[in-house]
């Protein structure tokens, strides 16, 4: 289960605001965010098991993020990872426009996923379980958790109301967004809780921002402010299995700049 909340040319100082909260298997190893080496130019965490990621920028400030689709559907046996997709949308030249182009005759070959793929001229959302597979997003807020975009989940709504109180105020510091995110508040009314085919009680604890578990939860928190001129800032702070904070990397860079 991950959420995140998306300001598209939406902000008077920021082209794109990203907040988003990471959650897996507490065991799964994973690296830090961190410049990759050469050739992969571009700043990431890395899941040590798949080698892929679940959020990168590069040095072009092209951005992605994936989410998995939470259905009733099994993972496929076999299938390619889903953090290889924003790996492999960075590797080419292409916009995001021609990168779903040639993804969407492959698209089923992966687990259900959501992706979100930008760059300086546009951001385009697919899923391998919507018709359509792809499409452009016009300048506007948007979150993403493990349903279709702006599936209005409870905790969804909740966050996205705060974040557009940030994005209406005249801070806009990343404290606000961590703040925002660290949001442990679980929905107690069964009649609230979405169905997506786990446990009742599962679906409890999956129903808050920050997830709170000793196996599965928050892993890490991300905020990406991205200046229309090149300026760009991320920062991550990671959690362990008792949700106190284990680490935190930032980078703030000019345009031109990096790391």
């Amino acid at each position: 289960m991950c959420l995140l909340m998306l300001a598209w040319r939406a902000h008077p100082r920021y082209a794109l605001v990203v907040a988003a909260n990471r959650d897996e298997f507490h065991e799964r190893p994973a690296a830090p965010l961190a410049p990759w080496a050469p050739p992969q130019s571009l700043l990431a965490g890395r899941d040590l098991r798949a080698g892929g990621t679940w959020l990168a920028l590069d040095r072009a400030r092209r951005f992605g993020v994936v989410t998995n689709f939470r259905d009733l559907q099994p993972p496929k046996p076999d299938a390619p990872s889903r953090g290889e997709l924003i790996l492999r949308y960075l590797a080419q030249a292409g916009d995001p426009a021609r990168f779903f182009a040639a993804l969407a005759p492959q698209a089923d070959a992966y687990s259900g996923f959501n992706l979100l793929l930008a760059d300086g001229e546009s951001l385009w959302y697919g899923c391998n379980r919507a018709q359509p597979f792809a499409r452009a997003l016009p300048p506007g807020v948007y979150g993403l958790s493990n349903g279709f975009l702006d599936t209005p989940w409870p905790k969804l709504e909740r966050v996205r109301a705060a974040f557009r109180e940030w994005l209406s105020g005249a801070a806009g510091d990343s404290e606000g967004l961590f703040a925002l995110l660290s949001d442990r508040t679980r929905v107690e009314d069964d009649a609230l809780l979405p169905s997506t085919g786990v446990a009742r009680d599962w679906e409890r604890v999956l129903s808050s921002p920050f997830v709170l578990d000793r196996d599965y939860g928050t892993r890490s928190s991300t905020v990406l402010l991205l200046g229309a001129e090149g300026y760009a800032r991320i920062k991550e702070r990671r959690f362990d299995p008792q949700g106190r904070m284990s680490g935190e990397t930032e980078f703030a860079l000019n345009a031109g700049e990096w790391p």
